[in-house]
């Protein structure tokens, strides 16, 4: 009896063993998916984004090298456009250089470079410099021509969709955005404003890129609250306003 007591338990004992490590294994991988699901990976395609964007930043300014130099991806040469911008900041703005005369100037100083040097060759026996001709293709030109009349033309149809009264929320934007700029051409000049516009241009995206959650986390706060505010004037003020032809009182 005890040696049968005895096998029965040592075939119990591996049993029990089993099932116990099953229950563990079952309960250890319940909590890796729940771990895996309340991850923060799962709630990434939930986090708010400026102008609902879902793209990265590089692809909404349209990528390649105009992209690639606003994200100052290559610094040499993104350095390189904004000391341009600024030297012509400065000869137009603070020296008071005008356009027509530093043209000239420019011309004056390269048509005597190439013709002292085309004569003087001559004298040293030195082959004459090598002058491109320069020719302007047509492709290019019309392309440029095509895309700029289709931004003309939707900017047309922008402004007969405002003043034909359908959307109130974007004839107010338009009117203050409208109204911004006004103030702010009576602070500064058109190329100083332009100048100001270009150096937002090349420092925001890329410090946006740079501190991107937090931003977005901020504007998210402030845009719940901007809701609120246009709900509340739109309650207390705009829904009062009438819209569209008063039919029912001609008939009436």
């Amino acid at each position: 009896m005890a040696d049968h007591e005895d096998s029965t338990s040592s075939h119990v004992e591996p049993m029990v063993e089993k099932i116990s490590e099953k229950i563990h294994s079952h309960d250890s991988s319940s909590s890796d998916s729940d771990g895996e699901k309340s991850s923060p990976s799962a709630f990434k395609a939930k986090v708010y984004r400026i102008f609902g964007r879902e793209k990265p930043v590089h692809k909404v300014l349209g990528g390649g090298k105009p992209a690639d130099v606003v994200l100052w991806r290559n610094k040499k040469v993104s350095a390189g456009v904004l000391g341009v911008a600024t030297a012509v900041w400065v000869l137009f703005e603070l020296l008071e250089y005008h356009l027509l005369t530093l043209v000239c100037h420019c011309m004056i100083l390269a048509l005597a470079i190439l013709f002292l040097w085309s004569n003087a060759t001559s004298f040293i026996n030195k082959a004459s410099p090598q002058i491109p001709e320069v020719h302007i293709p047509e492709d290019p030109v019309l392309q440029f021509a095509s895309a700029l009349r289709f931004e003309i033309n939707r900017g047309f149809a922008l402004l007969r969709d405002i003043t034909s009264g359908k959307d109130l929320k974007k004839f107010l934007s338009v009117i203050a955005g409208l109204w911004v700029v006004s103030i702010l051409g009576s602070w500064v000049n058109f190329l100083t404003l332009f100048y100001i516009i270009f150096v937002l241009l090349h420092t925001v995206p890329v410090l946006y890129e740079k501190y991107e959650d937090p931003v977005d986390s901020f504007a998210e706060k402030a845009m719940v609250e901007i809701k609120k505010q246009y709900a509340v004037f739109d309650a207390k003020v705009l829904s009062k306003i009438p819209r569209g032809p008063l039919k029912d009182k001609k008939m009436a």
